[in-house]
């Protein structure tokens, strides 16, 4: 039996990566933004743990996780989180770069940071749920793009920094996937959301299971998901 942080598990890709790991019997430990989301959150997930801090506070984590009862045995953490606003270069203040940055970018390096200690000691494993952003960047996408493409060279860094120690690092890039997420970007896009047009978040979660239980004597890097209708 493995155990899991997760953080995004409350709604989307996140939610239905955790479910499927409660049920096949792992631990799981979920990261919350506030006390009433992890209230909300425990409800949906029984079984699941709950731990709070704030990504869009990077800088505030380490406190926050000092604060908190952690597992002592980490095997896999799961970046899910992440927010989105789309404006062109023209148009976008600072403040719309610096809360995707915090969120996207700087919190997932934070918070793998203050778990790596842990993840060494079990030879565990990051994953980085991405995005097809991350790879190129379209008309008013610049800085969820950055964002993404930034957390592509966290990941490739840390999986060349890491494997002395055994710890693998995935990076996931889904397409387009039916979550509120994406409908929040087509409400940005001013288009008319059609879940059936885009990638389940059930099929994006079996990516990442399949990165988490590949075994040891193979890692998946880098692994692009597309919709497939």
């Amino acid at each position: 039996m493995a155990t899991h942080l997760i953080t995004g598990a409350g709604s989307g890709i996140g939610a239905v990566l955790a479910r499927r790991l409660l049920d096949r019997g792992d631990d799981v430990v979920v990261l919350a933004r506030d006390a009433g989301r992890a209230r909300q959150i425990a409800a949906d997930l029984p079984g699941a743990a709950v731990v709070v801090g704030d990504l869009s506070q990077p800088g505030r984590l380490s406190w926050a996780l000092s604060k908190q009862q952690l597992p002592d045995r980490i095997d896999s953490l799961v970046h899910v989180a992440g927010v989105i606003d789309l404006g062109d270069v023209a148009d976008a203040p600072a403040a719309l770069w610096e809360h995707q940055l915090a969120v996207n970018l700087v919190a997932p390096a934070e918070l793998t940071r203050l778990l790596l200690p842990v993840l060494r000691v079990s030879q565990g494993q990051v994953v980085f749920v991405n995005s097809g952003a991350g790879l190129r960047a379209s008309a008013g996408w610049s800085a969820y793009a950055a964002s993404k493409h930034g957390l592509k060279a966290l990941a490739d860094a840390l999986r060349a920094e890491e494997a002395q120690y055994g710890v693998r690092v995935a990076s996931i890039y889904p397409g387009r996937t039916a979550t509120p997420m994406q409908q929040r970007v087509h409400q940005q896009e001013g288009q008319e959301y059609d879940a059936d047009r885009f990638i389940t978040p059930d099929a994006v979660a079996t990516t990442i299971l399949t990165a988490l239980d590949l075994p040891r004597d193979a890692e998946i890097t880098d692994l692009t998901v597309r919709p497939g209708r």
